[in-house]
């Protein structure tokens, strides 16, 4: 008896080898963040093995655009391959971003927040019921709930926990708190104590039990009184990474902008000082 493989989206079964130069990145690549020891780790396997599982692509005019393999795709270029092996899939736009994005997802290949991000993306774009997310990506309901519920947080405070090496259930533990300000705050003190999560939510537990009208900044924020005549009057420091960041992205936007703008950093006695020059 013979047997029948079905095909599915797959234009044709045979790989093919199609040109690095040929092929789009996907404008709906949900990874942004690759560390680039892991980059040149993949690449000098590469360099020696050869591409071992094909990329997918689509047609695209008259090239193509990638749907999934976007680190082999880099790490062949580093590796210096003209070459890559593919295998061709017959999709429209739509399913090219839905596609991108369930592989990324399926794959667990994402950071906490690019994955946030992406299952964000099914339902709010694409028009997926959490449920339905859930059953392309192989999660719980509640855990794609509960992942949604991290872009709650400022962007700028969920670089500085991926920075900092903590987790997403670190994330999770600064959504109990009300607004920006104790978040800055208490995590401000979750990476300068160095804390786990079990501390960290055991952090927060207390300053919740403890918590009034007038006490809305964590245990051992740093607080400083404004002035002797307003003692209620407090100001947060912010870290001061956060502040650098918007600086940075306002220079660049002025560079995007076409306006010759230059941003330098150095230490000296005064601390930390910052230099923009803008020319005419």
């Amino acid at each position: 008896m013979q047997l029948l493989r079905k095909r599915g989206l797959y234009e044709a079964s045979r790989i093919v080898y199609l040109p690095v130069s040929e092929i789009a990145a996907n404008p709906n690549q949900p990874r942004r963040h690759i560390e680039p020891a892991e980059m040149r780790e993949m690449s000098e396997s590469i360099a020696k093995y050869g591409v071992l599982q094909p990329l997918s692509v689509r047609r695209l005019g008259s090239g193509y655009e990638l749907l999934s393999g976007e680190r082999r795709m880099r790490a062949a270029m580093l590796a210096g391959l003209t070459e890559v092996p593919c295998v061709i899939m017959d999709v429209g736009t739509r399913e090219s971003a839905v596609l991108v994005l369930v592989d990324n997802l399926q794959r667990r290949e994402l950071d906490f927040i690019e994955e946030a991000r992406g299952l964000s993306r099914l339902v709010s774009v694409y028009g997926y019921s959490q449920e339905e997310t859930a059953r392309l990506v192989g999660l719980s309901q509640s855990a794609v709930a509960n992942k949604l519920r991290l872009l709650k947080i400022p962007t700028d405070l969920l670089v500085i926990i991926r920075e900092a090496g903590l987790t997403e259930r670190h994330a999770r533990a600064l959504l109990r708190l009300e607004g920006e300000a104790e978040m800055i705050a208490a995590l401000e003190t979750v990476i300068r104590q160095d804390m786990n999560v079990a501390k960290t939510d055991a952090y927060i537990d207390e300053f919740l039990a403890g918590k009034t009208e007038d006490e809305r900044l964590p245990p051992d924020a740093p607080v400083y009184e404004a002035n002797e005549m307003h003692p209620k009057s407090i100001i947060i420091l912010k870290d001061v990474r956060l502040l650098i960041n918007s600086i940075t992205r306002g220079v660049n936007l002025l560079r995007q902008s076409g306006v010759s703008a230059k941003l330098e950093q150095e230490e000296d006695e005064r601390g930390l000082v910052l230099t923009i020059t803008i020319q005419k």
